[in-house]
């Protein structure tokens, strides 16, 4: 069973058809690439799927549940939302850190937020407290930031930032973590620590869907490539496949801008 089904999901702006029956599916511990040039639809795909925006058209189903119907849109509750939205891990171009905390604490805010409404959460609220404390340094530690745990974002620089950002969004364990063009906010001399981490992410096996414009990222990372053009899927399978696509010469002269 596929851990991502994306069935027939369309989205429009005003008169404007941004998304036009975009389907595909994802197994579990693959990675997924979707490229294309600027306007291709590629990050409202992406907010789409983490609730960011709401499609017109189309379902979204995790692990075989439906999270998301726009057929039944009127019935979810915002809770829900909310609740679907833990499927997915976000980590945004611009890094979104909250500047008044430390790297640290970006990191246990939103697990410190959900425990609240544990049942046993004021009972065993140090031990919960620790638990989280505990798992955020490992992942801050994994991504190579043991040292920086208590710095705060503007004692960061980019790549580390955006390093404290894949931390955070793997600490609530989506099943599905996103990229949002990761690199693109960042010097060239710092790209190559975020693209490692996201390298050996995929190594563990860690599902993800990646919008990049690192063409050679996105054939050396993925299972399977998307290329969109006009909000549209123009063609989709492993990464040779796609970058070969002769539809791609034209993306590729976008992308080399880069």
């Amino acid at each position: 069973m596929p851990v991502l089904e994306v069935q027939s999901i369309k989205k429009s702006f005003g008169a404007v058809e941004v998304l036009k029956n975009i389907g595909f599916s994802l197994e579990k511990g693959q990675s997924l690439a979707v490229i294309g040039s600027s306007g291709s639809g590629k990050t409202t795909l992406l907010r789409c799927l983490n609730f960011l925006e709401r499609p017109d058209g189309g379902r979204i189903l995790v692990n075989g549940k439906t999270v998301f119907d726009a057929a039944a849109v009127k019935s979810q509750s915002e809770a829900q939302i909310r609740q679907n939205r833990l499927h997915f891990g976000l980590v945004f171009q611009n890094f979104n850190l909250f500047p008044q905390y430390t790297a640290l604490q970006n990191v246990t805010l939103a697990q410190e937020l959900l425990a609240r409404s544990q049942p046993d959460y004021q009972r065993s609220k140090k031990a919960i407290l620790e638990e989280i404390r505990t798992r955020a340094q490992g992942l801050l530690a994994s991504v190579g930031l043991s040292n920086r745990m208590d710095n705060y974002p503007h004692q960061l620089s980019g790549g580390q930032q955006q390093r404290v950002a894949i931390a955070r969004a793997l600490a609530l364990q989506p099943d599905i973590l996103c990229f949002d063009e990761p690199t693109s906010a960042l010097d060239p001399e710092l790209t190559g620590e975020v693209l490692g981490v996201i390298r050996s992410l995929a190594e563990r096996d860690t599902t993800m869907v990646i919008v990049t414009h690192e063409m050679a990222f996105a054939r050396d990372v993925s299972d399977c490539i998307i290329f969109m053009d006009d909000g549209r899927i123009v063609e989709q399978g492993t990464p040779d496949q796609v970058i070969n696509h002769p539809q791609m010469e034209r993306t590729k002269a976008f992308l080399s801008r880069f």
